[in-house]
C-alpha cells in the first residue's frame, strides 16, 4: 500500500498572507450579500394591526407578545384554519429565509407559490414562543410569493409574531396615479355609496373617510357602512399596487340621511314584545287578545304560514273552537285589536315559526307573498309584520359569499318583498324580526357553505336580510333559547343558562362582527333602540330559560355596565330597547312571572 503524500512545506508568511486575502474576501462577499438582503414581510410585528394581511379568523392582542406591542391571534375553527397570508415582492432565482415566532398547538409557517418547491414548517406544541424558519428558492420567472400562518381546523388559537421574510427585494416600480372622478351615490342613515374610475396598474384602492383610512377593496366601487345619521363625511380614495399607495383622489362629501325610526316613533322607550298563541292551543292554553295586559307593547300574532314552502301564498287561521273552546269570534278579535292600537299598543301578524316554512325561491312566490300578507294585514288592519323565519326557509347558495350583496333567490327575494311592504304601508309600518342564533350570531365564525364548502349553507343567513332592512327594521329580538354554544366577540363559547348568554349575544348585535372572520367584512352595529332580548317566558316554553335576576343581571351589564360577569361588553347601552318573550300564553300560565319582572325593572 502506498503512503500518503506528504504536505510541500511553504514560508510561514506565504500562508498567512493567503489566508488573510481569503478572510477579507469572505468578509466584502458577505456584506455585499447582507446588502443586497433586505426584510420583505409587510407589518411582520403586527404593529399595525393586520395591515398587509389577509386573515380568515385573526385579530391582533397586546397579550402575549414577543416584541413590541402587538402579536397576531387567530382561531382556527372546524372548516376554517385561520390562515394569515400576504403577497410578497420578489426576484427570480433568489434564496430567502423565513422566520417567524409562533405559540399554540400545531401552528404552521411556510411559502406558497415560489416556482420551485413550496416550503413549510410548523411546532406541534408551543406553550411559549417559539421559532420557526424555513428557506427556498424562487423559480427563473417568480415574481411574488405568498407567506403565511396557519393553525389546525378545531384545535384552538395559536399566536404569531415578528415574521421576516429575508433576501433581495423584487423591482415594485412606481405608486399608480390618483383615482378620478369620485362620486357619492346613494346615502342612507347609516352608509354611503362611492364609485371612481378605474387607474390603470392600480391592484386595490384604499378608501378614506375624514382622512382616515376605513378599507381596501380591488374594484372601483364601495359601499361605507356603519356611519352616524344626518352626519357630513369627507372622502377619498387612494390607488393601490406593489409600490405602495397613490396620493388621494380630489374629496367628495356627502352627508347621511336622517335616523329612521322604523315605524318604532310611538313605542316606549323599553318595550315588552311577545308572542300570542291565535292559531292554535298546545299546553300552555288559548289567550283571548283582549286578556292581554297592557304591558304588551308588541303582540305578535302566531302564526301566519305558507300553502307550500314554496308557494309565497301566506295564510292565518285562527284557532278552531274543537282546539280552543274559548277563542273570540272574528268581530270579538278585530274589536281587541283596535283596542290595543288605541291604547298605544302595535299588533302584527308574524310569519313562519317552527312549522312554517317559507322559501321565496322564485319572483311569483315573492310577488305572492307580498299580496297574501298585504290582505292579512288589511284584513285585521294589523300594524306591521314579524319575520319569524326558521329550520329551512333561508340558506345561503355556495357562491354567496358576501352579506352585503347576497345572491340567492331565497334572500333577495324575501328582501325585495320586505322592501315592498315597507313602501306600500310606508314610514308607521313595524317590522320586527326573530332570527335564531344559528342564523346571525353564529355568522361570527361561519357564513354559509365557507369557503372550501362543507358548512351549513343556513350559518349567518338571515344577516344579509337583517342588513339590507337595518333602515326599516323597528326591531330585532334574535331567540336567545333552543340554542347550541355560540362564540361571543372574546373568541369564547357561550351557552344558555345564564345571564352571560344573552350579555354575549346581545353586545354582538350592539358592537357589529367581522362575519367569518374576516376583518374586511363587518356586520355594522344596530342601533340600541333596535335590539330586544328574545328570551322564553318559563321552563315549559323552551330551553334557555333564566330565573328574573338572571334577566336583570344581563340588563344591568348592557345598560349600566354592572353585574356583567366574565364577559367584558364593547359599550354601555342604556337605549337598549327591552325584551321579548316566547311567549304571552306561557307567561300567563307561569302566573306572569316574566312581564311583573319587565314592569319591576323598568318601572
Amino acid at each position: 500500500m502506498e503512503r500518503s503524500r506528504p504536505l510541500a512545506r511553504r514560508p510561514l508568511v506565504t500562508l498567512l498572507t493567503v489566508a488573510a486575502l481569503a478572510a477579507s474576501g469572505m468578509t466584502a462577499l458577505s456584506s455585499a450579500a447582507r446588502a443586497a438582503d433586505a426584510d420583505l414581510a409587510r407589518n411582520g410585528g403586527f404593529e399595525s394591526g393586520l395591515d398587509g394581511w389577509a386573515c380568515t379568523a385573526g385579530t391582533t392582542v397586546t397579550s402575549p407578545v414577543r416584541s413590541g406591542t402587538s402579536a397576531l391571534k387567530a382561531t382556527p375553527a372546524g372548516a376554517d384554519n385561520a390562515r394569515c397570508a400576504q403577497t410578497v415582492t420578489v426576484k427570480p432565482d433568489s434564496q430567502y429565509t423565513l422566520t417567524g415566532y409562533v405559540r399554540g398547538t400545531y401552528v404552521y409557517l411556510g411559502a406558497s407559490g415560489t416556482g420551485t418547491t413550496d416550503v413549510s414548517t410548523w411546532a406541534q406544541s408551543a406553550p411559549d414562543w417559539q421559532r420557526l424558519t424555513t428557506t427556498f428558492r424562487t423559480g427563473p420567472s417568480t415574481t411574488r410569493v405568498t407567506v403565511y400562518t396557519h393553525g389546525w381546523y378545531g384545535t384552538g388559537a395559536y399566536h404569531a409574531d415578528d415574521i421576516s421574510l429575508t433576501g433581495p427585494g423584487g423591482e415594485t416600480g412606481q405608486p399608480p396615479a390618483p383615482p378620478a372622478g369620485l362620486t357619492a351615490g346613494s346615502v342612507t342613515s347609516s352608509s354611503v355609496a362611492l364609485s371612481w374610475s378605474p387607474v390603470p396598474g392600480a391592484t386595490g384602492y384604499a378608501v378614506y373617510r375624514d382622512g382616515t383610512k376605513v378599507r381596501t377593496v380591488t374594484g372601483t366601487s364601495t359601499t361605507v357602512t356603519g356611519l352616524a345619521p344626518s352626519t357630513a363625511y369627507a372622502f377619498q380614495v387612494a390607488a393601490v399596487n406593489d409600490a405602495g399607495e397613490s396620493a388621494r383622489s380630489a374629496t367628495v362629501t356627502a352627508t347621511t340621511a336622517g335616523q329612521p325610526d322604523g315605524g318604532g316613533a310611538d313605542l316606549p322607550a323599553h318595550a315588552l314584545v311577545g308572542y300570542l298563541h291565535a292559531s292554535f292551543a298546545n299546553g300552555s292554553g288559548y289567550t283571548r287578545l283582549a286578556d292581554v295586559p297592557d304591558s304588551w307593547d308588541v303582540i305578535d300574532l302566531a302564526f301566519g304560514e305558507p300553502t307550500s314552502v314554496t308557494s309565497g301564498d301566506i295564510r292565518f287561521e285562527r284557532c278552531p273552537v274543537t282546539e280552543c273552546p274559548n277563542v273570540e269570534s272574528d268581530a270579538e278579535f278585530k274589536a281587541a285589536i283596535e283596542a290595543k292600537q288605541a291604547a298605544g299598543k302595535k299588533v302584527l301578524i308574524s310569519i313562519g315559526g317552527q312549522n312554517g316554512q317559507v322559501q321565496l325561491t322564485t319572483t311569483a312566490a315573492r310577488d305572492k307573498f307580498v299580496s297574501s300578507v298585504s290582505a292579512i294585514i288589511d284584513e285585521y288592519g294589523l300594524d306591521g309584520l314579524d319575520i319569524d323565519f326558521e329550520g329551512h326557509s333561508l340558506s345561503l347558495n355556495a357562491d354567496d359569499t358576501d352579506f352585503k350583496n347576497p345572491r340567492t333567490p331565497v334572500i333577495v327575494n324575501l328582501i325585495s318583498a320586505l322592501k315592498t311592504l315597507k313602501a306600500r304601508y310606508g314610514d308607521d309600518f313595524v317590522l320586527t324580526m326573530a332570527p335564531e342564533t344559528f342564523f346571525v350570531q353564529l355568522g361570527y365564525q361561519y357564513y354559509g357553505t365557507g369557503k372550501w364548502g362543507g358548512q351549513d349553507p343556513r350559518a349567518g343567513a338571515y344577516l344579509p336580510v337583517i342588513h339590507a332592512l337595518r333602515d326599516d327594521l323597528t326591531l330585532l329580538h334574535v331567540q336567545d333559547y333552543n340554542s347550541g354554544p355560540i362564540m361571543g366577540l372574546d373568541d369564547r363559547y357561550h351557552s344558555m343558562g345564564g345571564a352571560d348568554f344573552h350579555i354575549a349575544m346581545t353586545d354582538m348585535l350592539l358592537t357589529g362582527f367581522p362575519v367569518a372572520g374576516d376583518a374586511g367584512n363587518v356586520f355594522p352595529p344596530l342601533r340600541p333602540d333596535q335590539v330586544a332580548i328574545g328570551m322564553p317566558a318559563s321552563t315549559n316554553a323552551g330551553n334557555g330559560y333564566v330565573s328574573p335576576a338572571e334577566v336583570n343581571k344581563a340588563l344591568n351589564c348592557l345598560t349600566e355596565k354592572t353585574d356583567c360577569g366574565s364577559y367584558a361588553t364593547h359599550g354601555t347601552w342604556p337605549a337598549l330597547r327591552g325584551l321579548m318573550t316566547w311567549s304571552i300564553n306561557w307567561d300567563r300560565y307561569s302566573n306572569w312571572e316574566f312581564q311583573k319582572n319587565f314592569d319591576a325593572y323598568f318601572g
